[in-house]
């Protein structure tokens, strides 16, 4: 197959893996503005994770002692990892599934990353979903959490038990009714003391905005659980719906439009994250709370615990082996600068991680004060800090329907330009295999989005939260890890120093900051490549090994159920390996020896591309197509001598 490139003569070469007489006319998008690529990788990359995992990580791990093994991880993992993937897609512009010409036996990561990638796109939605609830529920005055609410149970703080009628009455309570006291959430005096009696009776006492999200919103604790989910609830499944309505209209016209989308939805959370940073170091108590948060305890760096949890993070927020890098950069030009992109991108990423932590650890700072508790009683990560401690800080700010109202249009905005590449990934790798479907691109994306919309309805149910708990557990982790390993693996068979020259065929004298330093830029890159960022990733893999644990509120059977997924990624990369050896032609050891060099079809999509690369590449093939068209040539006409002989 050839087919001509939009505005060049320049024949180009399709990326699908059905073979030649399937290979179909057609032009593979690319971006249409120069900052497409960059806004919707920082959109990618910085989503959630900055706003409440890397916090509390922080927190936990000695402060700002954390900073050292997480900015050690950025340097010597995430960076080389991304711009890894960035110079894969956009040299083959290929998606994950299609690109592993360049090692065929390490096809099954492709297939691994569209998995994990399928897998989040499932529950991150619902995420999106709650905020969506959470929106229009600020638009009530006031916000339904301000108080505890018929949906509460008697241990909420507004309505503590009270031993007699007396003690209500000594507490200026309002009335005692079947041993609860009412009481009124703005007098903090009266809190204050209705919590140390109900610290000294022993109970745990839950503050509204925790009640309302697990109970009225969520139904969780009404007697289900992971075993028994329950009924799936109305207004969960319109959000949810309402969510992935939004990535289907944005997806289904292709990137052309998406690609614009982000310039909106990757820039405004920074808007609203300075709005809410100015207003959080404002508060009483701010300046403690940060104190925790930057403050640094080097006695936490020699815990090998501090320096996993730093690896994962940059996995988790620069969603690195997802496959979306891929996806994303090979709809890129050939000579774009993914170097420089790729970098502006880490380095945006961890700066906002940074500067999330000041917001969070502000707010935090002022609960703690307000409270008058300690600082780590109300520090969580997770959903935990969005939806119940971040609600119930600002129903202590004036304007606290404004306030609420901004900051779930954050979360928002936060997470729903990730879940584009996340199903934009599984798009690309589905089309990239099967090109067809790009004549139904309405059809595939309502498809795919639709299946990925019911398996997330058990999500909507009461006892949804566990298992949203057991995908977000199993669903990447280890994945992700591995698949790494066997992208710096793949690279290793490929060449790194021929990595290198495929990047300098792409961007040239663009290829380091200063041009007497690029044989250092090269040391540097075949160096992480080569050795420091495998050799981390398998410490970050064998110590994930020996310290997994199960969720122990979860039976035994739904463990397996999650090492299932845990497992999908190797199960796809072993074999998928093993068949590109079994169909493979000629003796065992040629078979062997194909699966782990390039294919003749490995390398750039345009003819004037791939002949700058034959000028490097001893025995590179140009035309590919043409050579396999002779050799089926040639193959018929043997078979006919052979039948005229007989």
């Amino acid at each position: 197959m050839s087919r001509k490139s939009e505005g060049t003569n320049s024949q180009a070469l399709s990326c699908d893996s059905e073979g030649i007489s399937s290979r179909s006319l057609h032009i593979r998008e690319q971006w249409t503005g120069k900052l497409d690529f960059l806004f919707s990788s920082l959109g990618y990359a910085v989503g959630l994770g900055n706003v409440w995992r890397f916090p509390y990580l922080a927190y936990s791990n000695g402060g700002g002692a954390f900073f050292i093994p997480y900015f050690t991880m950025v340097i010597f993992v995430g960076t080389p990892i991304f711009v890894m993937e960035t110079i894969i897609g956009q040299f083959s512009s290929c998606g994950p599934t299609t690109c592993w010409d360049f090692c065929p036996f390490f096809k099954g990561c492709g297939f691994a990353m569209v998995t994990v990638s399928f897998l989040t796109c499932v529950y991150y939605n619902m995420i999106i979903a709650w905020a969506f609830y959470y929106v229009y529920a600020s638009l009530e005055s006031p916000v339904p959490w301000y108080t505890c609410g018929k949906w509460s149970t008697k241990y909420c703080v507004d309505r503590v038990h009270i031993l007699s009628q007396e003690e209500c009455h000594n507490s200026s309570g309002i009335a005692l009714s079947n041993g609860i006291c009412q009481t009124r959430l703005h007098n903090d005096s009266l809190v204050l003391w209705n919590r140390t009696l109900a610290k000294q009776s022993g109970i745990a006492l839950t503050f509204p905005a925790k009640e309302y999200f697990e109970r009225r919103v969520l139904g969780y604790g009404l007697g289900n659980d992971i075993t028994n989910i329950g009924p799936m609830r109305i207004e969960l499944i319109l959000s949810l719906t309402v969510a992935w309505v939004i990535v289907i209209v944005c997806l289904a016209k292709g990137i052309r439009v998406s690609g614009k989308i982000v310039y909106l939805t990757a820039t405004s959370p920074y808007l609203m994250l300075i709005i809410l940073f100015l207003r959080g170091i404002r508060l009483p108590g701010a300046g403690k709370g940060i104190q925790y948060y930057i403050l640094p305890n080097m006695s936490a760096l020699s815990s090998a615990k501090i320096w996993q949890d730093a690896a994962v993070q940059i996995f988790f927020s620069l969603s690195s082996s997802y496959g979306g890098i891929i996806a994303l950069s090979s709809y890129n030009k050939f000579n774009n600068n993914i170097l420089r992109d790729s970098l502006v991108v880490c380095v945006g990423n961890s700066a906002t991680s940074i500067f999330a932590g000041f917001i969070v650890f502000s707010f935090l700072g002022f609960l703690s004060f307000d409270l008058n508790v300690p600082i780590h009683q109300v520090a969580e990560a997770g959903p935990a800090l969005a939806f119940t401690i971040y609600p119930f800080c600002l129903t202590k700010l004036p304007g606290t329907n404004f306030w609420s109202v901004l900051f779930f249009v954050t979360i928002i905005l936060l997470g729903i330009d990730s879940q584009f590449v996340l199903v934009e990934t599984v798009i690309t790798g589905i089309i990239d295999m099967k090109p067809r479907l790009r004549e139904q691109k309405w059809i595939t994306v309502v498809t795919i989005c639709g299946i990925m919309f019911f398996l997330g309805l058990p999500l909507t149910c009461n006892g949804g939260l566990d298992v949203m708990e057991l995908m977000d557990t199993y669903s990447s982790g280890w994945n992700v890890i591995c698949i790494a390993l066997c992208e710096c693996t793949a690279l290793h068979l490929y060449g790194l120093c021929r990595f290198i020259k495929d990047l300098e065929a792409m961007i040239g004298q663009q290829f380091c900051l200063y041009n007497h330093c690029t044989r250092v830029c090269r040391f540097w890159w075949i160096s992480c490549w080569g050795i420091i960022t495998p050799s981390l990733l398998l410490f970050v893999f064998l110590f994930s090994a020996v310290n997994q644990t199960r969720i122990e509120k979860f039976p035994a059977w739904v463990d397996y159920i999650g090492w299932g997924m845990l497992s999908s990624a190797t199960f796809w990369i072993l074999v998928i390996g093993a068949y590109v050896i079994v169909t493979a032609q000629g003796t065992i050891q040629q078979r062997i020896y194909s699966a782990f060099v390039p294919t003749i079809w490995w390398g750039p999509a345009l003819y004037e591309n791939r002949i700058t690369v034959a000028g490097y590449v001893e025995g590179f093939t140009v035309d590919p197509e043409a050579l396999t068209i002779i050799s089926m040539k040639n193959e018929v006409e043997n078979k006919e001598t052979r039948s005229t002989l007989y």
